[in-house]
């Protein structure tokens, strides 16, 4: 029985949605008229479009001539994808196609193809997906084209797509990345592959300096490894509560004290906290640890490895560089307690008076007055943070916090390329950092105003002032670690929920000795949000978290 050439499609009785999507689906319906399934899945062995580009516009144009040759000789492509822009002009149709490594222009003749093709084109919207089969081309115009021979519709969209009228409206995008990604296509897409780049860089760059990967568990019997609120959920069989991972690193550390002296993780982590153009809930960090090296090694490791990604980044997509507003070129090292210093500029007085309040002398008011007048402006997030600090050292991190932190990027610059300079800050209290190294005692303490703060090999690296990593010498002393694992638990007592728990496995680890130990921790979100120019973590996250879509 003879096929017969379906009748034009109608037209929608309005712009509606809906309605758009009703014909759509009777256009899908009617491809079976041609012998072909709405959503089929057949397509056989296929040439990807970007090697064809490469090929035939790469380094060396091949021009018209060469690609008839081409064609005579019998070179023949088969490529599928879809279908992003689609015009007629009378017995020609130029079709844009889009796979997942680029585009390329479909030219499509009625006297080359079959009169069964040539009419089901009738049926085919932009955003379908097609099957064309012909040799390389150029048209007049001198655009490389496929000369197509065969074409078959393989799969309806059954709701529109814009080319040119992209999505701006940022829950769309954030909520909807599939229709991000094909309407906003080059820019998105992008800072995705980008993304995958600098994941495989950062795995190369450990694998060439003799590092081995890792996987530790993601469900942890207690909350340990960073001091922050987890995700809590239930095991059923075992009838106990365990807790998605803050961090891998007590496990990593463990794997140190078994005999591996160098390993790294990447892999997702897990925080029950509030969400910013920085937060996510879930995020992914690189965690690596390195026997017999310090803090200050690893210092060095991290401009290097930083370099290294950066160069591969660049060399793929060379349009990240444009406007970038820090640089790799040399990196500064502050220590914390002369950024409070040049931070505060002078009115000292509220740091003295609060020593003598932390060590029993000194009035309350007063103290608060003085923070009052140093902190003018101050949100009441950050009046609270000073506040409720216990100990001088935590004093000083919230100083830091509050009046150097914000600044760095302004302070440290390459006046020249006007571009900020990545900052290490170095040498944190240890009443903050419950997993470091204290400081060798010729260099533990540090006088401040009226007070001594025993001092840590840790730094943080901030990177055009946002915190992109950090790393310490490892706490390997037993003993010291389980005193500061009881005063992590008497914080929570005291209604710190981010406090850790006492992990009397990871102490008994300890106790078999491990070797003086490096670790570092870098948020692969907030590098590529960095190398790619992204001011959102929601930009380089495929599928950020979300509140419930409304019904």
């Amino acid at each position: 029985m003879a096929q017969k050439t379906p009748d034009p499609p109608a037209t929608p009785a309005s712009s509606d949605l809906e309605s758009m999507m009703e014909l759509r689906r009777s256009k899908g319906a009617r491809w079976s008229d041609f012998g072909h399934n709405a959503y089929g899945n057949d397509t056989g062995p296929l040439t990807r479009i970007a090697a064809i580009n490469a090929l035939h516009d790469g380094e060396r144009k091949q021009d018209t001539a060469e690609l008839e040759a081409l064609a005579q000789a019998g070179v023949n492509y088969r490529v599928a994808g879809r279908v992003m822009l689609s015009r007629e002009a009378g017995k020609l149709r130029f079709v844009n196609l889009r796979d997942g490594t680029g585009e390329i222009q479909l030219f499509i003749s009625k006297r080359d193809v079959s009169e069964l093709d040539w009419s089901a084109l009738d049926l085919v919207d932009t955003g379908d997906v097609l099957l064309a089969e012909g040799p390389p081309m150029r048209t007049k115009a001198g655009q490389l084209s496929i000369a197509v021979k065969c074409v078959r519709p393989l799969t309806k969209a059954v709701r529109p797509i814009a080319k040119h009228e992209t999505v701006e409206d940022v829950e769309v995008r954030y909520r909807q990345r599939y229709r991000d990604l094909i309407e906003n296509h080059e820019t998105v897409a992008a800072v995705f592959r980008a993304r995958s780049l600098i994941v495989r860089s950062i795995r190369d760059f450990y694998d060439e300096r003799g590092f081995m990967e890792v996987e530790t568990p993601m469900l942890h019997p207690i909350r340990g490894g960073a001091t922050a609120k987890p995700f809590r959920t239930h095991h059923n069989a075992l009838d106990v509560d365990l807790f998605l991972r803050i961090a891998p690193e007590l496990y990593l550390k463990r794997l140190v004290v078994g005999g591996f002296d160098r390993v790294f993780e990447i892999g997702r982590n897990f925080r029950n906290e509030g969400m910013s153009v920085r937060h996510n809930p879930e995020f992914t960090m690189v965690e690596s640890y390195q026997a017999y090296a310090t803090y200050e090694d690893v210092m060095q490791s991290t401009e290097e490895l930083l370099r290294y990604v950066d160069d591969r980044v660049l060399q793929a997509f060379p349009q990240f560089a444009e406007n970038r507003t820090f640089t790799f070129a040399r990196f500064e090292r502050k220590r914390m307690t002369d950024l409070v210093r040049d931070a505060l500029e002078g009115p000292l007085e509220i740091i003295k008076l609060r020593w003598k309040l932390l060590g029993g002398d000194g009035d309350w008011a007063q103290a608060k007055a003085a923070a009052l007048s140093a902190g003018e402006g101050l949100s009441a997030d950050d009046k609270r943070a000073i506040a409720k600090t216990r100990t001088a050292g935590e004093f000083l991190f919230a100083l830091y916090e509050v009046f150097a932190e914000p600044s760095l990027a302004v302070r440290y610059r390459d006046h020249e390329r006007n571009q900020s300079l990545p900052v290490f800050v170095v040498d944190y209290p240890f009443d903050v950092s419950p997993l470091a190294r204290k400081k060798d005692a010729k260099k533990q303490l540090e006088q401040y105003g009226e007070i001594e703060i025993e001092l840590c090999d840790r730094f943080e690296l901030f990177v055009d002032g946002r915190e992109l990593c950090n790393a310490f010498s490892e706490l390997n002393d037993p003993a010291d670690q389980a005193a500061r694992f009881r005063a992590q638990v008497e914080n929570r007592t005291r209604g710190d929920d981010e406090a850790m728990d006492y992990d009397g496995d990871y102490i008994r680890a300890l106790e078999f000795g491990m070797p003086p130990t490096a670790g570092f921790g870098l948020g692969v979100d907030r590098l590529v949000m960095a190398l790619t120019g992204q001011k959102s973590i929601r930009d380089v996250v495929l599928f950020p978290a979300m509140r419930p879509e409304a019904e």
